[in-house]
């Protein structure tokens, strides 16, 4: 399995996918990482970028994201992409509790954009 993870330069999870500076691609074997890549962040919001049908060709299969929109949400999921929404902190951290069982999809999305499609919390 492969999971991504949006992160801001400090190794925490970035609260806004779409204006993530990177991602790291975690390949994961029942509850233990095996390995981890780096990914460059498409510029522009997630959903009108071509990041879930990369996504998709690398195998990926769970994102663990901060915030994100519906339309966001939607694509990947149309692209076989579940997403676990709400998650925040250091990545490193936020893997080990993933694969541990202790995070559950936060169940909402960001509902608040601009005309400039960037998320406002």
């Amino acid at each position: 399995m492969k999971i991504a993870v949006p992160v801001k330069s400090n190794n925490e999870i970035d609260q806004h996918f779409g204006h993530c500076e990177f991602y790291k691609i975690y390949t994961v074997e029942g509850k233990e990482v095996k390995s981890e890549e780096r990914m460059e962040s498409p510029q522009g919001c997630g959903c009108k970028s071509n990041i879930a049908s990369v996504f998709k060709n690398e195998g990926i299969t769970v994102m663990l994201a901060g915030g994100i929109g519906d339309g966001a949400v939607n694509i990947l999921k149309e692209n076989g992409v579940k997403v676990i929404r709400n998650c925040a902190g250091d990545v490193s951290v936020l893997m080990k509790q993933y694969l541990a069982g202790f995070i559950m999809d936060g169940g909402v999305n960001c509902q608040s954009h601009t005309d400039s499609h960037e998320c406002n919390h």
